[in-house]
């Protein structure tokens, strides 16, 4: 299991606050683990909070219709990266 950033560490407390996640912690979450199906097992459902809640924290727009977003939301990793080149808080 690979170290995480402050940055995943941060995106990964959001995920768990943001979708109440119980019995995790942020840095249990493997970086290059998947979020959705395997891995955390999230859904769209859940894809669509975490939207909202990312837009919030960070000021920037998630669109559903990104052709990106299977990348995106592939990973921890993956998500903080996006969050790290799009953020303007």
């Amino acid at each position: 299991m690979s170290e995480l950033t402050p940055l995943e560490l941060e995106v990964g407390q959001l995920i768990i606050d943001t979708l109440n996640l119980e019995d995790i912690a942020a840095a249990d979450i493997e970086a290059e683990a998947a979020l959705f199906r395997e891995g955390l097992g999230l859904d769209s459902i859940d894809a669509l909070e975490l939207a909202l809640a990312i837009s919030r924290q960070y000021g920037f727009q998630l669109r559903s219709d990104d052709e990106n977003n299977a990348r995106i939301f592939s990973s921890l990793r993956a998500l903080a990266a996006h969050i790290a080149a799009q953020r303007v808080k």
